[in-house]
């Protein structure tokens, strides 16, 4: 599914028209899918205390809209309506020949707050980036503060949360914290950077009618379901182990090994055939005990478990045997590993996937212009702190501008990037980006990326290119997190609870 800009929205929209489909089938499709989502959150409509803040422009109509068929079944529909429109509006014409109750002044607004179930903001849309004035930013102001000592509500914007700038994520002030963001036709850039992530809450797209192609060649797209059923290796029912891959794994260090524990099972449960793990020969047993079915590559160490650089040579010589290589996780950043790491990266190797996490990501970021040394594609799974390291940006500037620094330095590298966090980003060489539709605080915690790294590496091993690896690794490292969320919650999850869960998020996923 594409991710759009307010200009490009605006183009398809245009497009939409030229071929027969009107500004109002849209707004009503828009409003009625947004009245579906309303009632889906509130489990019923029936009797529900419903708040429509609505402006004066498109994203008003949706309001009006929304509020017709959310009347239509039965909630206690109260619409503030602020700007003026005209007098033929037909959504206009069918609200006030309803019961809906409308107000044009805040004047009962915060007492309508205290027993309110769900405000929909439906303010401003994509068309505005002004400052918010007068009696929008009053009554965004009354809504905040109402929030703030009356938490049994939830906020729901329609397109965006009124303040938002739809390219940039940038807010006003008064921009609501949405618990639900339900997005039109297409989700916008700037719901997953700048403060986007912090307001959109849950976001939700709807369909309102636009065909897919009208948004022309945009690259920038958001992973969905579909996309990533079909993306999903084949499991032949005349498979041997060959069949879907041999990783070996350069991970874990004594202070770390739990680092290789979960980069190796991760890797397994994505359906790795084989997983090796190459280690100093005194931490094998360490492993030994807790992965039964991984194989070793016991590597020699400059002093008691801490592998010695002449260690590479053991890696290089072993790589004809293997699909993929994933080196990093839990490594450690002793000088001696450093030097093992780099023999290991830019020694000679055959032409073959390679995943890059942790303190491999960090002795790149060591080394002068690093990606003309590593010739080949790889795949770099940075967090914004290693990103900061490799490319010189401080931490707050990419992650106001995520997709554009991951598409930026994917390109100068001639890697695929995944700038991990909420709303991951994936970016390749040729251009291409994805976003992950999952922001989940839960994966919050330490060793999570291990899997993450593991799981690209199992589906990299199966014969995905490095590109679509990452993309579902990604995907179902998040849709497993989601399913022990839905179980544990977000708070006390652990790297290794996503483990037994990833093989039913991708049993979930064949199913849906």
């Amino acid at each position: 599914m594409k991710i759009l800009t307010s200009v490009s929205m605006k183009q398809a929209e245009q497009e939409c028209e030229k071929s027969g489909i009107t500004m109002e089938t849209l707004m009503e499709n828009a409003g009625k899918q947004a009245a579906v989502e309303v009632r889906k959150i509130l489990g019923e409509a029936f009797n529900k205390n419903i708040i429509v803040l609505a402006g004066p422009g498109n994203n008003g109509g949706d309001g009006l809209v929304c509020t017709r068929y959310l009347d239509g079944w039965e909630a206690k529909v109260h619409l503030f309506l602020f700007g003026e429109r005209t007098e033929n509006d037909p959504n206009l014409k069918l609200v006030n020949q309803s019961r809906i109750l409308v107000y044009k002044n805040l004047d009962e607004l915060g007492n309508l707050l205290r027993t309110a179930d769900i405000v929909v903001d439906a303010l401003f849309g994509t068309g505005s980036n002004r400052p918010i004035w007068g009696i929008y930013k009053e009554a965004l102001h009354k809504v905040s503060e109402a929030k703030k000592h009356y938490s049994g509500f939830k906020i729901v914007a329609i397109d965006l949360p009124s303040g938002m700038d739809a390219d940039s994520g940038c807010c006003d002030p008064l921009c609501l914290s949405a618990d639900y963001t339900i997005t039109l036709g297409f989700p916008k850039t700037g719901l997953f950077i700048g403060k986007g992530p912090e307001k959109a809450g849950t976001i939700i797209v709807v369909d309102i009618g636009i065909p897919e192609y009208m948004a022309g060649d945009v690259k920038l797209e958001l992973l969905t379901e579909k996309w990533a059923k079909n993306a999903l290796p084949q499991r032949p029912l005349n498979a041997n182990k060959g069949t879907f891959g041999k990783v070996l794994a350069a991970a874990g260090s004594v202070n770390y090994s739990g680092a290789a524990y979960l980069s190796c099972s991760g890797a397994m449960r994505a359906g790795a055939g084989l997983v090796t793990l190459a280690i100093p020969v005194n931490l094998q047993p360490v492993l030994a005990g807790k992965l039964n079915e991984v194989t070793y590559l016991p590597l020699s160490e400059s002093v008691k478990c801490v592998v010695s650089g002449e260690a590479s040579f053991i890696v290089l010589s072993s790589l004809n045997e293997y699909t993929t290589l994933l080196i990093g996780c839990g490594l450690g950043q002793h000088d001696m590993t450093v030097n093992f790491t780099r023999g290991v990266l830019f020694g000679n190797k055959p032409i073959m996937p390679l995943v890059i996490d942790a303190d491999a990501l960090n002795v790149l970021a060591k080394t002068t212009d690093w990606w003309q040394k590593l010739m080949m594609d790889a795949i770099l799974t940075p967090h914004p702190g290693e990103m900061s390291r490799l490319t010189g940006i401080p931490v707050e500037e990419i992650q106001a501008n995520r997709v554009d620094t991951a598409m930026l330095f994917a390109r100068k590298w001639g890697k695929t990037v995944v700038l991990k966090g909420a709303y991951t980003v994936i970016a390749s060489a040729d251009g291409r980006c994805r976003v992950s539709p999952f922001a989940n605080p839960g994966l919050a915690s330490a060793g999570t990326g291990d899997v993450l790294a593991g799981v690209i590496a199992g589906l990299s091993a199966q014969g995905l290119d490095n590109f679509n690896a990452a993309c579902l690794g990604v995907w179902l490292h998040a849709q497993a997190a989601e399913i022990v969320k839905s179980e544990l919650g977000d708070t006390g999850m652990l790297a290794g609870d996503l483990l037994p869960v990833i093989p039913k998020a991708i049993k979930k996923l064949k199913e849906s």
